[in-house]
């Protein structure tokens, strides 16, 4: 059998391959484990490795990383893959596929596939629920939302804050969110933009307080920005398209295109063409002339709260 793992939600991934090779180590033991890297190991050893028999067990699992980057293993990859003994399962990790080349082909019609997309903000709270319940903690729905518009869409970064908050309370609360969470960057930026558009200036301008007194620079909160206009902007043009074919095509993630949406959707498009032009121009003056980048930022943050 023949299974491929792949997709950009890397902890899903990796989640999704330690639980399969720990199902065959509980049913078969070690022994018959075999790790390659694919990109790394030459064609004669992957082929091997897939042609061999288990040695002192019934049962066989190659677990291939990275193989498509083997450009030599990838053309080879239909004739070893359709010679393995029913002895010999394979598990083919690979993140990225070219679904123009005959190894995806050759997969599609042969392989079992495991698909590790992005979440979205529904999707990631319900599995911050039950994250915290399999820590023997509890979190809240709502309070688990919040999680994610505080700390961010990384899994790993999500799931390594609620094993810090459950160590410091199994029953998970909003008030030690705020206390324990530190909100990350792209997070906080999006909130100051977000206030700026709604003509909120004393919000925005307490954000940015709040950015520079973190120690962020002017020059990482332009560039973060820079980014969020580019986002927007994505999300703007694509007018009524749905918001999931949206993340898939631009590789966001969904809930940052909902966010956006949800920003822009009354925005006239000359205005936000007008604001990138701006933004443009400043992320120039900063690094090319002796501007003050804190007032000159400060000052495109008003302009767009101004409206």
């Amino acid at each position: 059998m023949i299974t491929v793992v792949t997709g950009a939600n890397a902890y899903a991934l990796q989640a999704a391959v330690k639980a399969r090779i720990g199902e065959f180590i509980a049913q078969h033991g070690d022994m018959g484990l075999e790790r390659l890297d694919g990109d790394e190991a030459g064609v004669d050893r992957i082929g091997e490795a897939l042609s061999s028999l288990p040695f002192l067990t019934t049962k066989k699992l190659v677990v291939l990383r990275g193989a498509a980057a083997n450009k030599q293993f990838a053309e080879k990859a239909p004739e070893l893959l359709a010679g393995i003994p029913e002895t010999t399962d394979v598990l083919l990790v690979e993140p990225k596929l070219d679904k123009r080349t005959a190894y995806y082909k050759f997969l599609q019609k042969n392989a079992d596939f495991v698909v590790c997309d992005d979440l979205d903000e529904s999707g990631l709270s319900r599995w911050l629920v039950q994250y915290a319940k399999d820590q023997g903690a509890s979190l809240s729905a709502a309070d688990a939302r919040y999680l994610v518009q505080r700390a961010g869409t990384n899994q790993q970064l999500l799931a390594g804050e609620i094993d810090k908050l459950a160590l410091y309370d199994l029953s998970i609360t909003r008030q030690a969110i705020d206390a324990l969470v530190e909100p990350v960057p792209q997070t906080t930026i999006f909130e100051l933009l977000e206030a700026a558009f709604g003509g909120n200036q004393k919000r925005a301008m307490d954000i940015y307080a709040q950015q520079r007194a973190a120690r962020v620079e002017p020059q990482q909160i332009m560039a973060m920005v820079a980014w969020q206009l580019h986002v927007l902007a994505i999300v703007k043009t694509a007018g009524r398209r749905d918001p999931a074919d949206i993340a898939r095509q631009a590789r966001l993630n969904p809930f940052v295109v909902r966010k956006a949406a949800a920003t822009v959707r009354s925005m006239p498009l000359a205005r936000l063409k007008s604001l990138i032009g701006q933004a443009v121009q400043l992320d120039t003056d900063m690094k090319s002339t002796a501007i003050n980048a804190d007032d000159a930022l400060q000052h495109f943050v008003l302009t767009i709260a101004d409206r």
